[in-house]
């Protein structure tokens, strides 16, 4: 009996020692092992992002005014694309700076001021030709001497070494590429480097004997315009911004001195000058004009108090609001060279609010008001303009681009002043004195958002 309840107990023992290994215990449990996480990092916005975000006429302009400085060789369209991102990346390294792709306002009032000069360097200008029917660009310096009859007209040089032609002729059934194919063999010996032909026009260029040639053909119907521009290679550098500008500017077959800016944006930004520690500021009447709602930022909603149409000023009141640091509006005779202090569209800062400066000059255009070269970027109308000793100017206003106009017509300029006097007596009108302030004009300037249907 002995032997079989030793056993007994040695196979209950075994049993237990069993089980006790095949239980692990619960301090010695295996722990999951951690998932490896990968930090989520914030959209980065890239140039093409910033660009996209303008207005179309904005982009427009920023790609004319680069290739009037040789920095860009496309279609001013607006459109965004790889060209204009490293033309402002070429002209930022250029000028020394960083080359982000992204103009700052400085830099926009930099390029909008060498593209003008060079512009007016040749003598630019848009025409409009009763006999052909087309409106185009033209270097009215370059090419003085014109002639021509209802088939046509041509500008040439003193010398002959730039030439353009405008033809117009009717045929049957004409289609882009009969006439691409035509032109590539008239006059004979012309060579062929570049060649583009779609169901509504062509380009051709290359070399004609001796010189560069550059050709646009449109129809319309029956109807033919062709324009060539030739010219001698040592004016090569001279001639390449002109041509690409005359390509965007050729409109063939007009459709009518159809004039007005762009539908307004839904959401406008502009600059406003405080001008009394009570809440006054001064600002571009059409920036808020036609608004549901218009925003001082950092200090909240605003009303309009007064408005003067004939110079487009518009009066806005904040309330309770402590600690404002209003302009001082000192009387003085504005001199040509001025400074702006605004606040840019907040695109033109990568979503930012600060305040800056951008050097303009005053020129008078004929009539009673004086515009300012070069216009300022967006988000300076209503900015303060002060002369080089730090005296109040005037404000800046900024107009859109007219989409079109009549021919004959001289563009009203985009940027003018309204001058120190005329703010001043706007004030004065509706009540505001104006008297105390300081000349820290960055610290006046506040950013006014007009919120529209």
């Amino acid at each position: 009996m002995r032997s079989v309840t030793a056993a007994t107990i040695v196979i209950v023992a075994s049993a237990v020692s069993a089980q006790a290994q095949m239980t692990p215990p619960a301090a010695t449990a295996v722990r999951p092992k951690p998932v490896a996480t990968v930090p989520v990092r914030p959209a980065v916005q890239t140039p093409a992002d910033t660009a996209g975000a303008m207005a179309q006429a904005e982009r427009q302009a920023i790609q004319s005014d680069l290739a009037w400085v040789g920095q860009y060789n496309g279609a001013i369209n607006g459109e965004v694309g790889d060209r204009m991102v490293t033309g402002i990346k070429a002209f930022q390294k250029d000028r020394g700076g960083k080359p982000t792709g992204v103009l700052n306002p400085q830099e926009r009032g930099a390029l909008a001021e060498a593209a003008k000069k060079r512009q007016d360097a040749v003598g630019w200008k848009i025409v409009f030709d009763p006999g052909t029917g087309v409106r185009l660009g033209v270097p009215a310096k370059l090419v003085p001497q014109q002639s021509g009859d209802a088939n046509g007209i041509k500008w040439t040089s003193t010398t002959g070494t730039i030439q353009i032609q405008m033809a117009r002729r009717k045929e049957a059934s004409p289609t882009t590429a009969k006439l691409a194919e035509q032109e590539k063999k008239e006059p004979a010996g012309r060579k062929i480097d570049y060649s583009v032909v779609k169901p509504d026009f062509f380009v051709l260029s290359g070399m004609q004997g001796l010189k560069k040639f550059y050709l646009r053909g449109q129809i319309k119907g029956d109807e033919v315009r062709i324009l060539t521009i030739l010219y001698d290679q040592a004016t090569e550098g001279t001639m390449e911004p002109v041509v690409v500008a005359m390509s965007s500017a050729f409109n063939p077959f007009p459709s009518g001195a159809q004039a007005g800016p762009p539908p307004r944006k839904t959401v406008e930004y502009g600059t406003g000058i405080v001008v009394s520690d009570d809440g006054a500021i001064v600002t571009d009447r059409q920036v808020v004009d036609g608004c549901l709602s218009i925003v001082v930022a950092r200090y909240g909603n605003a009303d309009r108090a007064a408005e003067d149409k004939g110079r487009d000023l518009a009066l806005l009141r904040i309330y309770g609001v402590r600690g404002l640091k209003p302009l001082a509006l000192n009387p003085g005779a504005a001199k040509s060279s001025i400074e702006l202090t605004g606040i840019a569209d907040p695109q033109s800062q990568a979503g930012g609010a600060a305040a800056s400066s951008v050097k303009a000059q005053i020129a008078q255009t004929g009539s009673s008001e004086q515009a300012l070269t070069p216009a300022p970027g967006l988000g300076f109308s209503g900015a303060a303009a002060l002369d080089a000793d730090g005296v109040f100017a005037g404000v800046a206003l900024l107009r859109p681009v007219l989409v079109a106009g009549p021919a004959t017509a001289t563009p009203p300029p985009q940027a003018t002043l309204v001058q120190a006097d005329a703010v001043r007596g706007f004030l004065k009108a509706n009540g505001v004195g104006a008297a105390g302030g300081s000349a820290d004009a960055k610290a006046a300037v506040v950013r006014v958002i007009c919120v529209r249907k």
